[in-house]
């Protein structure tokens, strides 16, 4: 790497330095950083000593921004959204931080011009690994939305030492590695110890009455875990607004204990670190032991004591009386998941600050709303009741009295329906007891959304139906979003020069003007720059999928792209039984008029989900046997794409041609890689599930290619009674897909490798694959069909990003913000130098 040029520094202003926005201002800071906060120089600087330091040079323009929108909300007391997700899969902030400021471009230059190599740099940074998948995507895209609209927001998480696993294939396995993600140092966050908050856990309660005679319960916990908050910068686009990123680390009240270290108890100096420590541990723990479970809740419960304490202190400090928590702060519950922050506030309202029990109940009602993510029963979080109770002893309590009140409010309305009041307790009492959470947050929240048109409906008319027949006024639909920041603008530049060139670049905060790029489908020259700049992208995929997997690909080929979470549901597998269709007719008849394609597949299968890592393991048998067979590897390609995370998926979204969003119609709630896959020119083949209905009406049914059961065909296969079997013994091509499957072929000759997925589809089918194989390989056609025509596949591609304008993440918060929060956003002016001198002599 080149040497830095080293010359004499003058001294700068705070303003001409650290905020500087030129060329010259920028190099200068850089190499402060280098020297200062490094301690190296150029002859010792490593590539990350680089990073680092252009890290804390992009931090110094965002900390003034960040320093004058908290001087603005605590001068006005602004009524504020926290947003309490146990997931926030952020993707790195390096390139979105400098797209958001607007210095990119002059970023670029300047490292350029100091002999280094800017992609280089951006590469050298460790993605945040705080989120699993469309959850804690949503949660960034979110963050990014509501500092974009001005939106006073705090965001509450959990700062895990180690995150989503890191994803290796092994002999087509997957194997799961540490994620260490932490290992060289955070540029972006800043500890805030002085703000630490005590969490309790186990023990008992004891009751008793207070100098006036009101009764009170006293929680004497058996253990004590102090939460440390972690500060990153959330910028807004183009604005002065840089909200905050507020994530929870545990730490031991005292981490050693030395009286037990000298009477020689080494291990038992440090237990109670060890204890506190493992509750921000690790990312998802896995919960099929019951020490799993506790920790998970534990987890929960930590992230959530200490958002709703930290709330508490800023009221203290703005003087905000406690009658008003519900008006200062809007409380959103990012699924089931910090539920058990309603019963948390009921606690720190009544037995620590003194409310009695229905002022406390009315604020908190008004305070949270609750966003459901999932139409999977198993998914909505249930605690069996001795395990809850074990560790948090005064929430069940409190649980306890909200059902029983809540049971009374049922019996008046519906007298004699014993079913109901069982359907509607907060505890399940069939068979082992368990404690229901998703029913917690019905009762306790005023508003309760779906993700999608679908989805809202489907939980009204089933999942939540009686709760929806109780209080209707609390359900509505805000149908995710992504944000174009990220997932076009930094994700695909060559697209977004091209557009901005064509309409001007106001579309990436109002991505509605996309529709001004329909006229210029009619224009041949534009819709061949199109084609040009398609090709330009795969080719660097091309370039990072050897890198990644050390399979050649050719960028002719359809790129036909399924990368999300690995899930039956998600029917990856539905996608590989038309892989080997295909690769019967090739074998068959050599000379098939077909396009040639590429399949690429990426995604995590959750640790102790053996059907899903079996799946993976199929896909890549199945590329394994294709890619090395003469007779087809140039016509098809399979590709698994290892680890599978925000930065890779930059990377796949742009150069994708087909987007697979192809689950059993009614078990997706609302998915948003569908969303980034249309709004970078992919067109969908999918099921009428989840956001695929919408964004179907938005591109126009032309422009979608539709197959599969609705969810009213789903219900009604059902009913009568489904057999896959039947099914399977119809379809010539499916049986000899099948049966190549289970004959060995593609497992080395163990025909029993894949025989659990091949008999769960003949004997159950729980998703209903072989009822929508032959629909989907029929779809599957017609996409290869208009794959040969480019003039009508480069048409659709445009049409599909010129209507995507609805899928942008600031349409959904500003829907939030209108209909559930009732916030209105506050424009932050920059603070001065002598601003800033000026407060610190106040």
């Amino acid at each position: 790497m080149s040497a830095l040029p080293i010359s004499p520094m003058p001294q700068r202003s705070f303003e001409d330095v650290r905020t500087s926005l030129t060329k010259e201002g920028f190099k200068r800071d850089f190499l402060n950083n280098l020297f200062y906060l490094q301690g190296k120089f150029p002859a010792l600087a490593s590539r990350n000593d680089y990073y680092m330091a252009l890290a804390y040079t992009v931090r110094d323009r965002l900390l003034q921004r960040w320093i004058s929108t908290a001087a603005a909300y605590t001068r006005l007391g602004s009524r504020t959204v926290a947003y309490l997700s146990a997931e926030f899969l952020l993707g790195p902030h390096l390139g979105n931080n400098l797209i958001n400021l607007g210095i990119y471009p002059l970023a670029r230059q300047a490292i350029r011009e100091l002999g280094l190599t800017f992609e280089e740099l951006l590469a050298k940074e460790e993605e945040p690994g705080l989120g699993n998948g469309g959850l804690g995507r949503l949660a960034a895209c979110f963050l990014d939305s509501l500092a974009t609209l001005e939106i006073p927001t705090l965001g509450y998480g959990i700062r895990y030492e180690f995150g989503i696993f890191a994803q290796d294939l092994i002999d087509g396995w997957q194997v799961e590695r540490t994620d260490k993600w932490l290992r060289y140092g955070n540029p972006w966050e800043l500890p805030r110890p002085e703000w630490a908050v005590v969490v309790k856990l186990g023990g008992h309660v004891e009751h008793g009455h207070d100098e006036t005679g009101r009764s009170r319960a006293r929680w004497i916990a058996e253990q004590q875990v102090v939460g440390v908050p972690y500060d990153t910068p959330i910028l807004g686009y183009q604005n002065n607004t840089a909200n905050t990123l507020r994530l929870w680390r545990a730490e031991a009240p005292e981490s050693f204990d030395l009286g037990v270290f000298n009477r020689g108890d080494y291990y038992g100096a440090v237990q109670s670190k060890v204890f506190s420590e493992n509750i921000t541990k690790i990312l998802y723990p896995n919960d099929e032991q019951i020490q799993g479970k506790e920790l998970r809740l534990e987890q929960q419960y930590f992230f959530v004591s200490c958002s709703l304490q930290d709330m508490l202190r800023i009221m203290r400090g703005q003087e905000i009386p406690l009658e008003q928590f519900h008006e200062k702060f809007a409380v959103q519950l990012n699924d089931t998941h910090p539920a058990v922050a309603i019963a948390e506030l009921m606690r720190l309202l009544v037995d620590e600050e003194g409310l009695d029990w229905e002022k406390a109940w009315s604020i908190t009602q008004k305070t949270f709303a609750y966003t459901n993510h999932t139409l999977l029963p198993e998914a909505l979080e249930r605690w069996p009741l001795g395990m809850f109770g074990k560790i948090l002893p005064r929430h069940l309590e409190i649980i306890y009295e909200i059902n029983a009140q809540f049971l009374g409010e049922v019996r008046t309305r519906f007298p004699g329906d014993d079913d109901k009041v069982a359907r509607l307790s907060l505890i399940d009492e069939c068979g082992e007891r368990y404690v229901r959470m998703a029913h917690l947050a019905c009762v306790g929240s005023h508003a309760v959304n779906g993700v999608a048109e679908l989805h809202s409906e489907l939980l009204k008319r089933d999942v939540l139906a009686d709760f929806h027949a109780l209080s209707p006024e609390k359900f509505n639909n805000k149908t995710n979003g992504v944000t174009p920041r990220r997932w076009l603008a930094l994700c695909n530049p060559r697209l977004t020069k091209f557009i901005s060139s064509v309409i001007g670049d106001g579309w990436i905060k109002d991505l509605s003007e996309l529709r001004r790029l329909e006229p210029f489908v009619e224009d041949a020259g534009f819709r061949r720059e199109w084609r040009f700049i398609k090709r330009s992208v795969k080719e660097d995929f091309v370039t990072y999928a050897y890198r990644a997997t050390g399979i050649g690909i050719d960028p002719a080929t359809l790129f036909d792209v399924q990368v999300k979470r690995i899930h039956e549901y998600k029917r990856q597998h539905l996608n590989v039984l038309h892989i080997v269709t295909l690769y019967n007719r090739l074998k068959s008849n050599p000379n098939l008029d077909l396009p040639a394609r590429t399949f690429v597949f990426g995604g995590k299968a959750a640790p102790g989900y053996h059907m899903a890592k079996l799946m993976i393991k199929l896909i890549t048998s199945v590329g394994e046997v294709i890619n090395k067979d003469p007779a087809v590897r140039d016509r098809l390609k399979v590709v698994f794409l290892p680890n599978y995370n925000v930065t890779n998926g930059q990377r796949v979204y742009p150069a994708s041609d087909l987007s697979e969003q192809i689950s059993t119609a009614g078990k997706e709630a609302s998915g948003t890689g569908n969303m980034k896959f249309s709004m970078n020119g992919a067109l969908t083949i999918g099921t009428l599930d989840g956001a695929n209905v919408e964004i179907r009406e938005e591109v126009g049914a032309e422009n979608f290619f539709l197959f599969g059961l609705t969810i009213e065909e789903v219900n009604a296969l059902w009913a009568k009674g489904y057999d896959p079997m039947g099914i399977y013994q119809a379809n010539a091509e499916l049986r000899e897909a099948l049966d190549l499957i289970r004959s060995g072929h593609f497992s080395r000759g163990d025909g029993e490798l894949f025989r659990p997925l091949v008999d769960s589809l003949l004997y159950s089918d729980p998703y209903l694959l072989l009822a929508d194989y032959q629909a989907y390989v029929d779809c599957q056609d017609r996409v290869g069909q208009t794959y040969c025509n480019p003039e009508l596949w480069t048409r659709m591609a445009i049409l599909n990003v010129a209507r995507m304008g609805k899928f942008s993440s600031d349409r959904s918060i500003q829907e939030y913000c209108d209909d559930i929060w009732q916030v209105e956003s506050v424009p932050v002016q920059i603070l001065t130098q002598d601003e800033v001198r000026d407060g610190l002599l106040q």
